[in-house]
């Protein structure tokens, strides 16, 4: 790559940056295990967030994905360490939060559901057992918005029908839901409060395929109303549906980042992994990738795809550039 060319992305980058809800540089998430063990789920992370911009974070199970959404509301365990930023544009104009070093009273007072929403992983362990949906959407109308009591109820059926949550079932308890409407109860509760950002990690677990378009095409919505969305997915058909970009991550580095029309399109990524990933896909070429990603405690020094890689030689024991916006040492070229 040349200079120039270097020039003119870190221009863009440094454009995007100023512009951003949410900035993220090297970003590194480290567990602290039993005998002196450490392992790096997330290294070096950078990613940029505008306002009306859905980013889409894909990748296989365990490549680090949901942590980094963690260390961005500071919900780790207390083995973790993270270093790094993550700027958080702040209210009206005033400075930004970094909400890797911000405190757990600011987390929660401040940033948790009204700047940040969220959609979980696993809803069932973010509703409380004695509560009903009803309740919970409720009482998360009041805690945010400060809306009058006899104005809740309609604002909580709103929020409820916005994520395809049936009303018949909204005075149940977590325990009688199903897997896929505890989802949609939790990405009710993430919409009530129009945070300007919305990190939504695997928000279509569970759900057919109709119930899968329907909820992206919500996030969607909100995100063209001048929000920005970190959708963190294993559902590429999902990311397309709705992402603006792509970001692939393995073992726990962002290997490319790229426009959604172009990794989705004829060109495709250049990554091998990230090429790998769509070929997998039964509606194109159905190949699975060779092998099984890298144990975390076992990464090797250079790339941590070489031993799946058909494209790999002896200058990938070297680790690629990882501010690149692709990080391999050889990249596929565009398709025609």
């Amino acid at each position: 790559m040349t200079g120039n060319v270097l020039r003119a992305l870190e221009a863009v980058t440094a454009e995007r940056a100023e512009a951003a809800v949410l900035s993220v540089r090297g970003l590194t998430v480290r567990f602290h295990l039993s005998g002196g063990r450490t392992v790096d789920a997330v290294s070096d992370a950078d990613l940029d967030l505008v306002p009306g911009e859905c980013l889409a974070l894909v990748g296989e199970s365990g490549c680090g994905k949901s942590v980094l959404a963690s260390a961005l509301l500071g919900l780790l365990p207390q083995n973790a360490e993270t270093s790094g930023t993550a700027l958080l544009a702040g209210p009206d104009g005033t400075g930004p939060t970094d909400l890797l070093t911000a405190g757990e009273k600011t987390l929660a007072r401040t940033i948790r559901g009204r700047r940040v929403g969220l959609v979980p992983q696993s809803p069932a362990a973010h509703l409380t057992p004695v509560r009903t949906v009803r309740a919970h959407l409720e009482e998360t109308v009041r805690a945010l918005t400060g809306t009058p009591r006899r104005e809740r109820r309609a604002r909580a059926e709103e929020a409820a029908g916005r994520a395809a949550f049936p009303a018949t079932h909204l005075d149940r308890h977590p325990h009688e839901l199903s897997g896929g409407l505890a989802q949609r109860a939790a990405t009710a509760l993430a919409l009530i409060g129009d945070a300007r950002l919305l990190l939504a990690d695997e928000p279509t677990t569970g759900l057919d395929r109709d119930l899968v378009d329907r909820t992206a095409d919500e996030l969607r919505r909100h995100v063209d109303e001048g929000r920005a969305l970190l959708l963190i997915t294993h559902d590429l058909a999902a990311a397309e549906r709705i992402a603006d970009r792509v970001a692939v991550m393995y073992a726990g580095r962002i290997v490319e980042t790229a426009p959604a029309h172009r990794f989705f399109g004829p060109a495709g990524p250049r990554h091998p992994y990230a090429r790998g990933l769509l070929d997998a896909l039964p509606e194109r070429a159905f190949t699975p990738i060779p092998g099984m990603p890298p144990e975390l405690t076992a990464l090797p020094d250079g790339c941590a795809f070489a031993p799946r890689c058909p494209r790999a030689t002896t200058l990938c024991a070297t680790r690629p550039e990882p501010r690149a916006a692709v990080a391999c040492h050889h990249p596929e070229h565009p398709r025609a």
